[in-house]
């Protein structure tokens, strides 16, 4: 059948099919130059590229954090959360002993704590005072007031012993920990304490032997790195590494505990007579130039050493100088006996005075001219005799035999503070210096120089540079140097005539020791005063320095009292205190008493 065609309705056009568009999709035709309007609907292009950038470009840069902070730095930034989380403690030392020579401590170091606090970690200030005042015994409103300061670190309390620091521990604060603070220990007290000198709060020696060899007895401190947590406290898988300290040397000293106590017990009574307010004195061995005992009146306490005098913290031994007096003598005839003027039985008419320049210098009591033996003359101590000789010898010469005995130089000691007296060039002595030095003032020495004299005499006439360690860390120390300074012939000539100051007829008679022969000289020189630079009102010091057993010497005793309102001679003070120091130093020891009798000696011509 054929298909009927029906005709458009009337007032109607018939569609045309748009151009560039899919069968059946029509458009009605725009007129030309019209323009089409959206009325809403889909976004257009470049709000779509607005949109996505504002969305993608934030997650990109979010992205490129995370790859930087996870994959470049990622590394960098868990090494610091680690570091900050460490904590490094000081691992200290403990400071090596000073022993006697036996081995018994005069020095020690025990270990001890120190309470420290991070405030920042403390949660409750008030409650952890509260807990930690009855174990530091230190007031609950300190500690709180401590643990509440600005800062990560706050001392509580120092050197407190390892038992009360468990207990602490116990307790499990956060924000407390320890570090290593040890306590010195001197278990002799006074007794030696002038030698071993003190150490200061942090551990470093300001005296004595202790500040001489702080390097060898302080060692090398260590350290502990350890990682904490949150509250301060050491977390157990963490990072715990430690460098081990190296404890310091043990320092071994030529002294006699016993000897040391018995010499400053002797001391103590001489500073209490009412007289002297300083005794020193010192015990040398012959043979080594060892010093077996060193002290003086007043000392200290070395672990007390904060309450004492300032001025009483050094060691007058060796600091302090005096004019010896009469003790000088012996080496003005020694130089006599080595340089050939005179003999022991020499003869010298010796008056009560002689004029030195614009002064005249006399005997201890002035007097008609005696025959004196030049042996007479060391025991009677004349000033004038003495005199005579020296000049015979020389200004120039004394002084060189005065310096080989060491006066006018540091011993050498091993102690800080060593003075090296006094002793002007002979260039510069005027006509009353020259009379003055020989007789030993005008001239000053140290107690210590003044027993060196003494040991050249007894060992044969070899100087031995007195010495105080024996060995540190074990390891022994370098002999002492050793000089001639005079001939063995000289050296006896001279203990025979020192040993008759001791004897009939002597200034000494005090300083005998039953079954000892004893040689020795007493010395009683005029105290310079403070209070008008002079010597009016100033006292004198008296002193006395000999060796036995006079036939086989084994140990010096010098001992000089400091004696301001006092007239006494030597004789009769300094060498009753040497007597009782040479006794004990003897018999200690077990020194055989002399085999042979004391001579006779010749003292007038």
């Amino acid at each position: 059948m054929a298909t009927a065609v029906r005709p458009p309705a009337p007032g109607r056009r018939t569609p045309e099919r748009s151009p560039g568009r899919g069968s059946g999709a029509f458009a009605p035709r725009r007129p030309p130059g019209s323009r089409r309007i959206r009325t809403g609907g889909r976004p257009t292009g470049r709000r779509l590229t607005v949109g996505f950038v504002l969305v993608v470009v934030p997650l990109l840069v979010i992205m490129g954090k995370l790859v930087l902070l996870q994959g470049v730095d990622g590394g960098a930034y868990a090494t610091a959360a680690a570091q900050d989380r460490l904590r490094s403690y000081p691992i200290a030392a403990l400071r090596g002993q000073v022993v006697d020579r036996d081995g018994n401590p005069l020095a020690y170091t025990v270990a001890a704590s120190r309470v420290v606090a991070d405030p920042t970690v403390v949660a409750d200030p008030a409650r952890t005072a509260l807990a930690l005042t009855t174990l530091l015994d230190v007031p609950v409103s300190e500690l709180t007031e401590r643990l509440s300061q600005d800062g990560r670190y706050v001392v509580l309390a120092g050197q407190v012993p390892p038992e009360t620091v468990d207990a602490i521990d116990e307790l499990g604060l956060g924000g407390i920990s320890f570090e290593d603070d040890p306590v010195r220990l001197y278990p002799s007290g006074v007794v030696g304490g002038q030698v071993v000198g003190f150490v200061g709060r942090e551990g470093a020696g300001l005296a004595g032997i202790e500040q001489t060899f702080d390097e060898e007895l302080a060692g090398t401190p260590g350290q502990r790195r350890v990682e904490v947590g949150s509250g301060g406290n050491p977390i157990p898988s963490g990072i715990d590494e430690s460098t081990p300290a190296v404890d310091g040397d043990t320092v071994a000293l030529t002294l006699d505990g016993d000897l040391q106590f018995v010499m400053e017990q002797r001391l103590a009574e001489a500073c209490q007579d009412g007289a002297t307010t300083r005794a020193s004195a010192v015990v040398l061995d012959v043979h080594t130039g060892e010093v077996a005992a060193m002290g003086s009146c007043p000392g200290y306490d070395p672990g007390d050493h904060g309450s004492t005098d300032p001025e009483l913290l050094g060691n007058p031994v060796v600091s302090d100088v005096f004019e010896p007096g009469s003790v000088m003598k012996a080496v003005t005839l020694a130089a006599a006996l080595e340089e050939g003027v005179a003999a022991p039985d020499t003869v010298l008419s010796v008056n009560g005075h002689i004029e030195a320049g614009d002064v005249v210098v006399t005997d201890a009591h002035d007097h008609a001219p005696v025959d004196w033996t030049v042996t007479g003359i060391l025991a009677k101590s004349s000033n004038v005799g003495t005199i005579m000789l020296a000049r015979e010898v020389g200004d120039q010469k004394l002084e060189e035999y005065l310096r080989a005995f060491g006066v006018g130089s540091e011993t050498g000691i091993e102690l800080p503070g060593e003075s090296a007296g006094i002793l002007e060039d002979s260039a510069d002595w005027t006509a009353s210096r020259a009379a003055n030095v020989p007789i030993g003032q005008g001239v000053s020495v140290t107690t210590l120089q003044m027993a060196s004299v003494y040991q050249a005499i007894a060992n044969d006439g070899v100087r031995i540079e007195p010495r105080l360690v024996d060995s540190v860390g074990g390891d022994a120390r370098p002999d002492p140097a050793s000089t001639r300074v005079v001939s063995e012939a000289t050296a006896e000539e001279m203990a025979y005539m020192l040993e008759a100051v001791v004897g009939p007829g002597g200034t000494a008679p005090l300083a005998q020791i039953d079954g000892f022969r004893v040689a020795g000289k007493t010395g009683t020189a005029q105290r310079a005063n403070p209070d008008c630079s002079c010597y009016a009102g100033g006292g004198y010091v008296t002193t006395f320095v000999g060796f036995a057993p006079a036939d086989d010497p084994q140990y010096v005793v010098a001992v000089d009292l400091e004696r301001p309102t006092s007239s006494a001679e030597g004789g009769q003070v300094a060498a009753p205190v040497f007597a009782d120091i040479m006794r004990r130093a003897l018999t200690a020891d077990g020194i055989v008493p002399s085999g042979t009798p004391r001579p006779e000696f010749v003292l007038t011509g």
